[in-house]
């Protein structure tokens, strides 16, 4: 698990729900359904609106990276790819076939199988690039949805504020009514700014930097094959990877 991203998401309820208990109000105050309804409701339905299907159901299944991201270890990589052009070395590109086949990471299965069946090193470079790229992009597509939600939560916030309004000026001569309507526009501007700015736009952040990170993991292997490709000295190829190190 993620420890920060509990901590943050942790510390900024707490602070929210704090300082309005410090300043004499209650969390009941902050419950209101109707807003609830508006704000979540409208969010939601302005995304589906625009996003396809696919990417919809692939942010879904990228929310749980927030708390649990893929574990990526770049120095372990960069370790695989040097005995792999150890054996490479001894053995010929021929001896990495069992390595393949027992090979965990799609990725670097495929690329290992596309060496020991002798593609040239441009070919190989082409056909994972095509992998690495259309990924990165699924990925990163998916992760704008939090994006727009974070966008469109605000506003949305704001026209819970102003049907709240509404409401109020239509019972002006009920005092009974006002309290409702009031709390209605208050809490829907709060639910839409919080809600962005405190879960859906850091979420969007995340996501993207586990992109990131695994994208520069699969160019590090990209390199890395290429240079066993190449017939490159062991001790070369752990220099040249070494760059892709934070």
């Amino acid at each position: 698990m993620d420890i920060l991203s509990l901590v943050g998401f942790v510390l900024a309820c707490v602070a929210i729900v704090g300082g309005n208990y410090l300043e004499g109000g209650h969390v009941s105050a902050l419950m209101n359904a109707p807003a609830a309804l508006i704000v979540f409701g409208g969010t939601i339905g302005a995304v589906l609106l625009q996003t396809p299907l696919p990417h919809f159901i692939r942010g879904l299944k990228l929310m749980s990276w927030v708390f649990f991201p893929p574990q990526i270890d770049l120095q372990n990589g960069i370790n695989s790819v040097v005995g792999w052009s150890m054996i490479a070395r001894k053995d010929g590109l021929l001896g990495l076939e069992s390595v393949a086949e027992s090979e965990p990471d799609p990725y670097a299965q495929k690329g290992l199988r596309l060496l020991v069946d002798g593609v040239e090193p441009e070919a190989i470079r082409s056909i994972l690039e095509v992998d690495l790229y259309t990924q990165e992009d699924r990925d990163l597509q998916a992760s704008k949805i939090y994006e727009a939600m974070g966008g469109y939560s605000p506003t949305v916030g704001i026209i819970g504020a102003v049907m709240g309004l509404i409401h109020v000026m239509g019972n002006l001569a009920d005092p009974s009514q006002l309290g409702s309507g009031i709390a209605v526009a208050f809490v829907a501007t709060i639910y839409g700014v919080a809600i962005a700015n405190l879960f859906l736009l850091p979420v969007a952040g995340k996501i993207k930097s586990v992109v990131i990170r695994h994208t520069r993991y699969r160019e590090m292997l990209l390199e890395g094959l290429l240079s066993i490709a190449d017939g490159e000295n062991p001790r070369s190829i752990e220099i040249k990877l070494q760059g892709f190190m934070e």
